[in-house]
């Protein structure tokens, strides 16, 4: 009876402890070393996009988490800069709140903790799109500059950072 007990306190441990972690339906990076590098930044308090997933998604705002030196080297196309050491939320004052939003940054963290702010605020479509601009390129999907223009350079944050990019899809700045 004891070892019974014990396998039915452990198992709701287990269940509980791996509850938070990582959801079985979350999205997945190309790269299987930058996939659990992304996973291991995030709590996974905002759900997760795939870059295929958000191309998919109609009247679908995206924001950009990142700061203005990154946005203004490129950004996904339409993306409106928000930040993330100087979020204003009056940026969103006039954006309904159950319009489905997409936030990105490098690889998630920072967008996620400005996608649970914007989930405070009252907004009830937030997503994160899980690897962020990173997985976007490696994807081969198209980035902007400030004018509109497709460009191939991206702000990877630093040179550590900047490995997750592949080199064939873009050129690397910091």
């Amino acid at each position: 009876m004891k070892k019974i007990w014990l396998f039915f306190l452990f198992s709701s441990f287990m269940a509980t402890a791996c509850n938070g972690q990582q959801p079985t339906n979350r999205a997945h990076c190309q790269n299987a070393k930058f996939d659990k590098t992304v996973a291991n930044w995030l709590s996974f308090t905002v759900p997760t996009v795939s870059p295929n997933d958000v191309k998919k998604m109609p009247n679908v705002l995206l924001l950009d988490a990142r700061e203005r030196a990154e946005y203004n080297v490129s950004h996904l196309p339409n993306a409106i800069f928000i930040g993330y050491n100087n979020f204003d939320k009056k940026t969103l004052d006039s954006i309904p709140k159950d319009k489905p939003l997409v936030v990105y940054c490098s690889i998630g963290y920072r967008s996620e903790k400005i996608g649970e702010k914007l989930q405070k605020m009252g907004f009830t479509k937030v997503y994160n799109l899980y690897g962020s601009i990173f997985e976007w390129i490696n994807e081969g999907n198209q980035i902007v500059d400030n004018q509109g223009n497709t460009t191939k350079k991206v702000h990877t944050f630093n040179k550590s950072w900047s490995k997750w990019v592949d080199e064939s899809k873009a050129e690397k700045v910091w």
